[in-house]
């Protein structure tokens, strides 16, 4: 039985689109993996296993609070032959400045945004939501309600972040991807923008 489970858990990530949540899993896969969490993480995690020992060419990561099978990074170049770089996920710099701002400030409005950048976002925070790299978290109670801004699920999945924690935990930020780096850097400069103007 416990092999079923496996396979049914390994079909589910292998098919899904996105990263599954173990709540997901769980309804997904119904009486296969009974009920409960944690036996679910178990059977994650021997899969995990059976995938090291037999020196798979993919993992499983924890992403956007969910799990998903991929390929192991040392296959990149191979795998990139196959899907070309889409161009409708490259993002311009004032994309990558805005959001580090929203990552590392959120929520706030697209007024303190711009207080922050020094220009009009408001072509590229509507990028941004159609791209559902952010998404609308409320209006903020102030004069004319003006929408507030955060990073979305959809963020932590292109940037493959588990949360945004993840983005201060870059021991070596040069190991991370380059969209990633570009971040870092601008939160960085951020930072030192606000220590010189508090």
């Amino acid at each position: 039985m416990k092999s079923d489970i496996k396979k049914v858990v390994e079909a589910l990530l292998f098919a899904a689109p996105e990263p599954l949540s173990l709540s997901r899993l769980e309804a997904l896969a119904g009486d296969a993996v009974g009920k409960g969490g944690e036996s679910l993480s178990r059977v994650i995690r021997e899969l995990q296993s059976d995938y090291e020992s037999e020196n798979r060419s993919f993992t499983i990561v924890k992403v956007a609070q969910g799990y998903q099978l991929k390929t192991k990074p040392e296959y990149a170049p191979w795998v990139r032959k196959l899907f070309q770089p889409r161009r409708f996920l490259r993002l311009s710099r004032p994309a990558l400045e805005t959001l580090a701002i929203i990552a590392f400030k959120q929520p706030l409005t697209r007024i303190e945004i711009e207080l922050i950048r020094g220009v009009n976002v408001e072509g590229v925070i509507k990028s941004l939501l159609d791209r559902e790299l952010i998404k609308i978290a409320g209006q903020k109670e102030v004069v004319g309600r003006p929408y507030l801004y955060q990073t979305s699920r959809r963020f932590l999945e292109h940037f493959g972040l588990n949360s945004l924690k993840d983005l201060a935990d870059f021991d070596q930020p040069e190991e991370a991807p380059s969209e990633v780096k570009t971040i870092i850097k601008q939160s960085s400069d951020l930072a030192r923008f606000n220590n010189k103007s508090g």
